[in-house]
């Protein structure tokens, strides 16, 4: 197994952050095997969702009907309604794994790997990809 450890900064506002590019540089002339893709923080999911159209936005519109930014939260701290990003996990896991077959990602056509963070309070993320082979 292959890892590296990326860092990215997702900023002050809700975010759908598309990592495909990256993920494809990773496992690029690796062969066939199993890309997996992980957040290890407590407040972040990892999404395989169609971008730029639209979906990210209804994402976390949808997430935010869901998990409401308000006081009902009984995880309080950082900014209004922060508990719902410890729970947003559960819905929405810290992983995906994406086949890989002869070094390139076997994502459908409007696939994307993406970081989907609605923690406001912590603007930096990690996300480790690693490379199983096959």
């Amino acid at each position: 197994m292959e890892s590296e450890t990326k860092r990215y900064r997702t900023g002050a506002d809700e975010r759908v952050l598309d990592l495909t590019r990256d993920c494809a540089d990773f496992v690029a002339g690796r062969g066939d095997g199993l890309l997996h893709v992980f957040v290890p923080h407590a407040t972040a999911g990892i999404a395989i969702l169609e971008t730029g159209a639209g979906s990210d936005d209804d994402l976390l519109n949808a997430l935010g009907d869901l998990l409401p930014a308000d006081d009902r939260w009984r995880h309080r701290h950082g900014s209004a309604g922060h508990g719902r990003s410890h729970v947003m996990p559960a819905f929405l896991a810290p992983y995906a794994s994406v086949p890989v077959l002869d070094g390139r990602l076997a994502l459908g056509t409007w696939q994307s790997v993406c970081l989907v963070d609605l923690n406001v309070d912590n603007p930096e993320r990690e996300v480790r990809l690693s490379f199983l082979v096959g």
